[in-house]
């Protein structure tokens, strides 16, 4: 009799796809660019920290403090040019389109070769930075409302400065894993960006249309002259004084100009290459901004006077406060928040070597707003002297509380910190890369066969020495009498 078990067709189930790592390992290429850029960065952050208290000093002794205002109002320039300028504004426009022009090479770079040109990578850092500065920006605009202050400095405590950050770094001494180093400067990058954003399309008044038309003209020769692979800072560095000053004259802000240059460098590796013309300008520029540009910036913005009712006012005028508030709690609120949302919806596991308490340490980090916070604060209130250097110490004290909340909390965390780091420095055979970098590759492990065998080798060696040398006091005779002393009789054997 036939059977009649109905068969039913098999189907083929495919093994779940493992769930992104957020906060993971970084490639090595893009460690060893981080780490070369960081390492440029926390020169520059420390010599941004020693010129923010040289500032301070110089302008709250009162001995000296005329001598302050007296400098950084010193006019100098060509006047038929439009550039008869204090040196806080040479600071401010000619010294940080440096710093900008570096932060374009950045952005080019993050959007070709590094985490920003995944989209599924990047979508959690650019979620986490977008946040971390809407929600500063709606903070100070709470408070502001509530207590009837002026809107106009929204933008102030919406950037992350991560030169100063790596110094606070430097000087607490914790060492974060490359991973979250990675992740803070991807959300200073993005920062960035939107600052200049905010630059170009709020603090941009009167245009003169001419002298735009030239900046826009020279950016297009600059581009022309990069496509066919003209070679030369005698070329380039002019061309790029003369885009600037135009830029400056035509009534946006002449940061943009160090922007747009930086985005039109090539960032990807051709073949044979082992850097790409931005990667290698990015390499010989970045330590003038660090170590020039930024600290000059610094020393001629952040003095101002903190005195018991300078200071008072920070935490009862509506603006001054706002900038307190939106950087200590905005941008922690911001980041971590964003953060762990974005992580949610795209089910995004974080790295099991960390924590959420470490991404709440970055963000709080990140609090740390310094170089463009002074700036736009300069732009937003550009009118009111007085308000202007409240605005400027809010800064300072704001970026001081979030730098000492985010020490406290990473250095509960340094032990675990300085294990992982050392885990991905560790380079037991000695060939130049991290042995975690090389747990796929056979012949890395017959090296360290090889290297454990010649050990153990050396320490059976060893073994065997020492205990011929353990041997050789019982051959040899003891001058004593066959029967021995009661006295040595009764020592134990």
């Amino acid at each position: 009799m036939p059977s009649t078990t109905r068969r039913f067709p098999t189907v083929a189930t495919s093994p779940p796809s493992p769930r992104r790592k957020f906060l993971g390992r970084l490639s090595l290429p893009e460690r060893r660019f981080v780490a070369d850029a960081l390492r440029t960065e926390t020169v520059g952050g420390v010599l941004l920290l020693v010129a923010t208290i040289i500032a301070l000093t110089w302008a709250n002794i009162p001995a000296i403090s005329s001598s302050f205002e007296s400098v950084r109002s010193f006019h100098i320039g060509p006047a038929a040019l439009g550039l008869d300028l204090s040196l806080q504004h040479w600071a401010a426009d000619g010294l940080l389109a440096i710093f900008f022009f570096v932060a374009g090479i950045e952005l080019k770079r993050e959007l070709v070769a590094g985490d920003l040109s995944d989209a599924k990578a990047a979508a959690l850092p650019v979620i986490a930075a977008v946040c971390g500065m809407a929600v500063p920006a709606l903070v100070y605009v709470l408070v502001n409302t509530v207590g009837g202050g002026s809107l106009g400095g929204w933008a102030v405590p919406t950037a992350t400065d991560i030169a100063f950050a790596l110094a606070v770094l430097a000087v607490i001494g914790t060492s974060l894993p490359s991973a979250l180093r990675a992740f803070l400067l991807t959300l200073a990058v993005v920062d960035d960006l939107f600052a200049i954003l905010i630059i170009a399309v709020f603090f941009t008044s009167e245009i003169n249309f001419l002298a735009l038309a030239g900046a826009v003209a020279g950016l297009v020769l600059f581009w022309f002259l990069l496509r066919l692979g003209v070679r030369g800072w005698y070329v380039y560095v002019p061309l790029a004084l003369v885009i600037w000053g135009l830029m400056y004259n035509s009534g946006v802000h002449s940061t943009i100009a160090g922007v747009a240059m930086g985005l039109m460098l090539r960032c990807t590796r051709k073949e044979g290459e082992e850097h790409s013309p931005g990667e290698h300008i990015e390499h010989l520029v970045r330590p003038i901004s660090a170590g020039l540009a930024v600290p000059l910036f610094a020393l001629f913005s952040a003095g101002v006077s903190l005195s018991d009712e300078s200071i008072a006012q920070v935490f009862t005028r509506p603006e001054t406060l706002g900038v307190v508030l939106g950087l200590v709690v905005g941008k922690t609120v911001g980041i971590f928040g964003g953060t762990w949302l974005a992580a949610r919806f795209t089910k995004a596991e974080l790295n099991e070597d960390l924590a959420w308490p470490d991404v709440l340490a970055v963000a709080s980090l990140a609090g740390i707003g310094f170089t463009v916070s002074l700036l736009i604060g300069e732009l937003a209130f550009a009118g009111d002297p007085v308000l202007t250097d409240e605005v400027k110490a809010a800064v300072l004290i704001g970026s001081l509380i979030a730098a000492i909340i985010a020490s406290v909390m990473l250095k509960l965390r340094n032990r675990k910190y300085r294990a992982l780091t050392e885990a991905e420095e560790r380079d037991e055979d000695l060939d130049g890369i991290p042995d975690i970098y090389e747990q796929d590759n056979p012949a890395y492990h017959l090296r360290m066969a090889k290297i454990y065998e010649e050990k153990a080798a050396e320490h059976r060696r060893k073994a065997a020495a020492a205990a011929a040398a353990a041997r050789e006091p019982a051959d040899e005779p003891t001058g004593e009498p066959a029967g021995g002393s009661s006295t040595g009789a009764d020592r134990p054997a």
